[in-house]
This record gives structure tokens, C-alpha cells and sequence, in this order.
């Protein structure tokens, strides 16, 4: 069977099949993914994400500026953010900014700077953007590496809650969509990096990089975002 993509365990098997493509999961993370021989071509994908980006940017204004408002309310000082696998417009920008808050913005297809990912940040958003991993072990240690301690990993992705109702789950006919997580997925990532996690919806999952001191975090109020 496939190797996963994620955790690297090669005793993956075959979770679900279609006429367009197979999917698999793994025993070890219980990450459910695609077969790559079905992933898009590269401008197909690019031309899909510019057909569906309008929907999104509501949305995602709204999810960045809640997670700044929770995030300083933790620190004093200006914050200084990557907005990742998803670009804002500019309008949102100005709003984040007027308070003091830079907010930086990558993405692989429509702003590809990476000068962006040798920096670190006090806080990163991934809005809709985990589904689209194609290597998720490779964007996940990316992202550990971009986060300073104490900071958090805003993580806005269906959560596959009901495995044996996968074949009437909309969230899988997305060809975009490659890479399905349950919570156990994010359970072992958080283990094996040393993370703290936390289940904030089914659609929110905040993970926070050890700050190495003593200094307790009131996460209740991460929960509203």
C-alpha cells in the first residue's frame, strides 16, 4: 500500500473508492488521504482556487481578525502574524493594521515569497488550507519551525467525526481536497511535537508552541473564534 503522506507508515490500506479516485488511511495517524495519481495538475488547481476565492474572503477576515483580538489580549506588545495558504485582501490588511498588528501573507500559488518562511511568528492562520496538503508532513513541520514559542497555530479544517459515514460526506467530493483529518490526527501531531492542543469546534483546532516558561495561558477565550 501508499506510504502516508503524514506520518510516514507504510501500513496504510484502502479506505474509500470511487470512479475519480482512491483514498487511504493510516493506523498510525488516522490521517485519510488520496492517491497522488489523482491529484489535479497544478493550473487546474490554481484556476479552481481563483473560481472559489471570493466565497472565502468573509469568512476569513472574520476568522483572522478574531484570532488577533484573543491573541493580543495575551500580549501587550504588536503582533506580527503569517497568514498561510490563503490571501486576504487588502482591505482586511488595512483593518489588522490600524492596530499595530503586521500581518505577513504566503501562499504557494499567489504570493509565493519565501523570504516569509525563515521568520518566525507570534501567531499562524490556516484557513481551509490543511484539506489541500498534498505533503502534510512537510507543511507541518514547516509550520512548528515559523511559530515563536508560546505562539499559536489557528488551524480552520472539517474534521472527519463519522468515518463510517464517509460516502455521504460533501467535504471529500472537493477534488482539491487530498488530505482528511480526525482528532486523532491532530492528537498525534501535537504529541510527537510537544504541542498543547485544543479542539475548539469541529472546525477549529488551536495548537500552541511550548513557551518554555512557567507562564499559564488562559485558553478559554481562544475558544470564540
Amino acid at each position: 500500500m501508499l506510504r502516508c503522506p503524514l506520518c510516514h507508515n507504510e501500513h496504510t490500506s484502502l479506505f474509500y473508492q470511487d470512479k475519480k479516485r482512491s483514498l487511504f488511511t493510516c493506523p498510525q495517524c488516522q490521517l485519510i488521504f488520496s492517491d497522488a495519481h489523482s491529484h489535479l495538475l497544478p493550473h487546474v488547481e490554481k484556476r479552481r482556487y481563483q473560481q472559489n476565492s471570493e466565497k472565502y474572503q468573509k469568512p476569513l477576515a472574520q476568522f483572522l481578525q478574531s484570532l488577533i483580538q484573543e491573541c493580543a489580549q495575551q500580549n501587550a506588545q504588536p503582533l506580527t502574524g503569517l497568514n498561510f495558504g490563503r490571501i486576504a485582501k487588502p482591505d482586511t490588511l488595512e483593518a489588522i493594521s490600524i492596530y499595530g498588528h503586521k500581518l505577513s501573507q504566503y501562499d504557494p500559488f499567489f504570493a509565493p515569497d519565501h523570504s516569509l518562511l525563515k521568520q518566525e511568528y507570534d501567531f499562524i492562520s490556516c484557513y481551509r488550507v490543511f484539506e489541500h496538503f498534498r505533503f502534510p508532513s512537510r507543511e507541518w513541520s514547516l509550520l512548528c519551525k515559523l511559530l515563536k514559542p508560546g505562539a499559536w497555530l489557528a488551524i480552520n479544517t472539517k474534521i472527519l467525526t463519522e468515518p463510517e459515514n464517509f460516502t455521504k460526506w460533501h467535504h471529500k467530493n472537493n477534488p482539491t481536497h487530498v488530505s482528511f483529518y480526525q482528532r486523532p490526527t491532530f492528537e498525534f501531531l501535537a504529541q510527537q511535537a510537544g504541542f498543547k492542543l485544543l479542539f475548539a469546534s469541529n472546525d477549529l483546532i488551536l495548537v500552541q508552541k511550548p513557551s518554555g516558561s512557567d507562564i499559564k495561558r488562559d485558553q478559554s477565550s481562544l475558544i470564540n473564534l
